[in-house]
């Protein structure tokens, strides 16, 4: 294979312009295509892997698939409150019912591992969230709002088994993806990168 030719400015313009956009700022009733869903899926399929395990996993959901979600984790935090005696919350209820069908698509997030590989967990969690990146840079790229949240069901035991979780497995979260409700292009803030590195030259 020929060495490829790369943009290097496109990349870097790409890599410093990703942002998150929550559901406020959404754009309801207004389907990102499937074919831009499955290029983010693609990407995500390319990023690094050790011993090439791959152990991201997604399931997406659109249509009425996000109010299957919605109820779902809704009926789940009440299940919850319940069982533990915990407060139940009307409008938490509410959120983790409506916010997923306020979206396009919704893709639950899944590291498995590969039984035997001898691969350190954290790797493996690195390599999912490395995947997930770069379906961040390419939805971006196409101008889409998009965040990765850890809320919900993402760490409830009773999750585990719906989501066909085993042993080290894990849930690490949901993308959400919707065309934005505005064009204004959240600014970014990063302290700089010379204090955070240090050098050693001899």
């Amino acid at each position: 294979m020929q060495k490829p030719e790369f943009n290097t400015e496109e990349v870097t313009k790409i890599i410093r312009g990703r942002r998150s956009m929550f559901v406020a700022q959404f754009k309801e009733n207004d389907p990102v295509a499937d074919s831009i869903i499955e290029e983010m899926l693609e990407n995500a399929n390319w990023a690094p892997t050790h011993k090439l395990t791959q152990p991201w996993r997604f399931i997406v959901y659109t249509g009425e698939g996000l109010k299957k979600f919605g109820d779902y984790q809704a009926e789940l935090y009440k299940m919850r409150a319940e069982k533990n005696g915990t407060p139940f919350i009307e409008a938490t209820y509410q959120k983790f019912k409506e916010n997923p069908t306020k979206a396009s698509h919704v893709i639950a997030i899944l590291m498995k591992r590969t039984e035997g590989s001898g691969i350190p967990v954290m790797e493996e969690i690195a390599a999912t969230a490395m995947a997930v990146q770069n379906m961040y840079l390419t939805a971006c790229a196409h101008g889409l709002a998009c965040y990765w949240g850890t809320g919900g069901p993402t760490f409830w035991a009773e999750a585990r088994e719906d989501f066909g979780l085993e042993g080290e497995d894990m849930l690490m979260g949901f993308f959400y993806v919707a065309k934005p409700a505005t064009d204004n292009w959240p600014a970014g803030k990063r302290e700089p990168i010379s204090e955070k590195v240090n050098w050693v030259r001899e």
